[in-house]
């Protein structure tokens, strides 16, 4: 057989526009005289439709859309993930499903079994688990079709044990010919390497050739990579489908001798690029913007979100905004004007000294006999706020946040002011990471400043501020966050690594109390393996105090 694997990109929601999608890839499929096209999980609704599935038209518009699929196709045959209906009376309501539309019907449906409740994933919210999978017989052939999580149950591979059985092992035994999974697979640094290890676990280990075929695009916090696979039965990857690209991957498994056809090397750094770009692009696009803009402060945060802005969106559609104010330094000033021209964005000086004075004034008789001290400083960060929000309203250009994982862990930021926007970009990178990606930009040509790089990081809301003023280092910072956020390491063990235990408690007392402010915070861009969002679910009413 000759495959398909429709690499695409969906909207959440988009049903025609994404059924539009995968016409065009199946008559691709068809001019190329191939089998089948395979496209990935929930395509036609997009993934992850969320609470979208509790509306009944919804899923109804889902289902019509997937008729009309079949009765276009002929004899290539077309599998597309979609919502399908549990009518036995028991269980939740819905299926995650894909079907096979072949000759102008459907042909075969097969559901989802393993359900994914961790992260960012809820799937036993909305659906039903699949109790048996049966192989579908397809053009004298034994196809084992399943869906993404279908394949995260390997005992090689040491993830065994999280579910009570293994979908592909199944199908396997069996006698497929082919194992088929369908996927929509968010990305986090490292994982197209967890990914390729596993599915080439179970293909060599159940000696069966396994195709794979993934999601690309960013919907909301999630950023899709593809990097679709062909796995042959001795655990071999003999292709693999581009990184952050729309793509359709032909497939003949007859020449699965030929040497693979990989993705280059790819650096972290270039992987987190290229993430946050499609997670950029995408968003503004899907969310119905043509432009966004932001403040640059001549600092290395807001520096970096405008070069993945330029990157993601061309630098006709991205404006930064300078607002000075007594505290500013001249080389600040200048590096934010230094990395406008360098990007070719529209810049716009709007100084801030006398609105903030006119605030100070307003406030004197409340503030009488009272010195100036935090209040002060974050009436800056929310007039620029003011003045960013008055120019998104009347340009209709969405405004992108600039603060990073580490600040926003420790509350770094000011509520209403810094952390205004609809898109917080690098609110997933600790700041150590952003130094790293910053100088990555940097690899070929100063394209950020190099004072931007080497100065010391601050807020420049006081004289002489200085973010280690209030912080420590930040290889220190970022070190006791992966412990505490993302290994979930208590007080105690994190002491143990060798750092400062009156500095883990200050900084894990600070993460704890922060909470309200990054539920309030611009969804921002995962790449981690553990994001501030929709994956982590701390209260903030609680009283719980790890102390080492």
């Amino acid at each position: 057989m000759k495959f398909l694997l429709a690499q695409l990109n969906a909207t959440v929601g988009d049903i025609a526009g994404n059924a539009q999608l995968i016409l065009n890839a199946y008559h691709e499929g068809v001019q190329e005289g191939l089998d089948l096209v395979v496209c990935p999980e929930l395509m036609l609704t997009g993934y992850p439709p969320r609470d979208l599935l509790l509306k009944p038209k919804f899923v109804d518009e889902n289902l019509a859309a997937l008729q009309r699929l079949a009765a276009q196709t002929s004899g290539t045959g077309l599998l597309v993930g979609f919502v399908s209906r549990n009518d036995s009376g028991e269980g939740r309501e819905l299926y995650n499903s894909v079907a096979l539309l072949h000759e102008g019907n459907i042909k075969d449906i097969r559901h989802k079994t393993l359900l994914p409740t961790y992260d960012v994933f809820d799937e036993e919210r909305y659906f039903e688990p699949a109790l048996a999978n049966e192989p579908i017989f397809f053009k004298k052939h034994t196809l084992g079709v399943t869906i993404c999580e279908d394949a995260w149950n390997d005992e090689d591979f040491g993830v065994h044990g999280r579910y009570m059985t293994n979908p592909l092992e199944q199908l396997a035994r069996k006698g497929c010919d082919f194992l088929i999974n369908v996927s929509a697979s968010p990305w986090f640094l490292g994982k197209n390497r967890v990914r390729q290890s596993l599915l080439s676990s179970q293909a060599k280990r159940l000696g069966t050739a396994l195709l794979y075929c993934n999601m690309v695009g960013g919907n909301d916090e999630l950023v899709f990579d593809g990097g679709s696979l062909v796995v042959g039965a001795d655990g071999d990857i003999k292709l693999e489908g581009k990184l952050f690209q729309s793509q359709n991957l032909i497939v003949n498994p007859t020449v699965f001798t030929l040497e693979a056809k990989k993705n280059h090397a790819l650096i972290d750094e270039e992987k987190i690029f290229k993430a946050l770009s499609l997670g950029v692009k995408d968003y503004v696009e899907k969310c119905g913007f043509k432009s966004v803009l932001l403040g640059l402060s001549g600092g290395i945060d807001s520096a970096l979100t405008a070069v993945v802005a330029v990157d993601a969106l061309g630098a006709s559609n991205v404006r930064g905004v300078a607002m000075p104010s007594e505290f500013s330094s001249q080389g600040s000033k200048d590096d934010a004007r230094e990395l406008a021209d360098h990007l070719g964005i529209q810049y716009d000086e709007i100084p801030i000294q006398s609105g903030f004075e006119s605030i100070k004034q307003s406030l004197s008789p409340v503030f009488l006999g009272l010195k100036d001290d935090v209040a002060e400083e974050n009436m800056q960060a929310r007039l620029r706020g003011v003045i960013l929000m008055g120019m998104s309203n009347k340009f209709g250009s969405l405004l992108l946040t600039t603060g990073n994982k580490s600040e926003l862990a420790v509350g770094y930021c000011t509520l209403y002011g810094d952390m205004c926007g609809g898109l917080a970009v690098l609110s997933d990178l600790p700041k150590t990471m952003v130094y790293r990606l910053s100088e990555w930009v940097n690899r070929h040509q100063v394209v950020i400043p190099v004072s931007t790089l080497t100065k010391p990081p601050s807020a420049e809301l006081r004289p002489d501020q200085t973010d280690q003023d209030s912080l420590p280092d930040y290889e220190i910072l970022d070190a006791i966050l992966q412990a505490y956020v993302v290994d979930h390491r208590s007080a105690g063990e994190i002491v143990s690594m060798g750092y400062d235990q009156a500095i883990v408690a200050r900084i894990i007392r600070l993460i704890d109390l922060n909470e309200y402010k990054r539920r309030q915070s611009a969804p921002g861009l995962k790449v981690t393996t553990r994001a501030f969002g929709m994956g982590r679910r701390v209260p903030i009413a609680q009283r719980y105090r790890d102390k080492p």
